[in-house]
């Protein structure tokens, strides 16, 4: 990958809540989880049509990676299929690469995914091993680790990553980059917790530094993966967020997370052309 100072190329990425808000798990972090009651829209299926749509404004945007995600621990016949009948639907009409991020999954179900279009699995670690019990109690932080293996073994590239800034030590973000770095991934997300007052985690934002550090480490462990900046970025951040690029970022989501807003995509991509970036085209450059 190149990633000289001036010209270093860096990736786009745009994600679409397929099916929000109706999870039953109870990790702490999470808006999604019924379990906290927060304020965020819940719908069990969004409109194929609209989802479409939505993957022809992340080309518009330059985004070469366009996630798929459902609420709920995992994939079962129902999910599996919908997620199928989008990914092939998307397909169709963009040229765009595909990413499912639909929870714990299995070879088979990962390799239907695969058929249907879908080209990366992104599911992440979301903490060390250690923290894990401190966040969730509904399923074991192994269930995440063993999915990311099956993503692999089902043939395609993998996304992992999670969340700082909930209230981990340091010891145990340490852990917990190592823990992804023995999965050798394609791409990290690196998330940054964003408080909100329905969720029992403490309302607090990270450090600008503390944050930036944190990038440096993930990409000293991980030299060849793309690096990409997600949720928490605007939050932390602000103006500064191209700072994550010196940090050794090389990759961003851009529009709206899952429940939360972020930058409108024509304003970072501004910014990245003002400071000299040129923009990924393809996952594999």
């Amino acid at each position: 990958m190149d990633r000289g100072a001036v010209r270093m190329k860096v990736y786009l990425c745009a994600i679409s809540n397929i099916s929000s808000g109706v999870c039953a798990e109870d990790c702490k972090f999470c808006s999604q989880s019924t379990k906290y009651k927060a304020d965020i829209p819940r719908y069990k299926y969004k409109p194929i049509e609209q989802i479409v749509e939505e993957a022809k404004k992340a080309k518009a945007a330059k985004a070469i990676g366009f996630c798929l995600v459902t609420a709920g621990k995992g994939i079962d016949d129902k999910i599996l299929e919908f997620v199928c009948e989008a990914a092939k639907a998307v397909k169709k009409e963009v040229d765009i690469s595909l990413i499912g991020c639909n929870g714990t999954a299995s070879v088979e179900q990962l390799k239907e995914l695969k058929n249907a279009g879908i080209d990366n699995y992104n599911h992440n670690l979301e903490s060390a091993k250690s923290f894990y019990p401190h966040i969730c109690s509904t399923h074991t932080w192994e269930e995440r680790y063993q999915t990311c293996l099956n993503t692999k073994e089902a043939g395609l590239s993998l996304c992992t990553g999670g969340i700082f800034g909930m209230g981990e030590s340091e010891e145990q973000r340490e852990e917990f980059i190592d823990q992804i770095a023995s999965l050798k991934p394609m791409s990290v997300p690196v998330n940054f917790y964003h408080p909100n007052p329905a969720l029992p985690l403490p309302q607090k934002v990270m450090e600008k530094e503390k944050a930036l550090e944190i990038v440096k480490k993930v990409r000293a462990k991980l030299p060849e993966a793309m690096v990409m900046v997600a949720g928490g970025r605007e939050l932390v951040f602000g103006e500064e967020w191209p700072a994550i690029l010196e940090a050794g970022a090389n990759a961003i989501v851009i529009g709206d997370y899952l429940t939360t807003k972020g930058e409108r995509p024509d304003k970072d991509l501004q910014t990245l052309q003002n400071l000299g970036y040129e923009i990924a085209t393809s996952c594999h450059e």
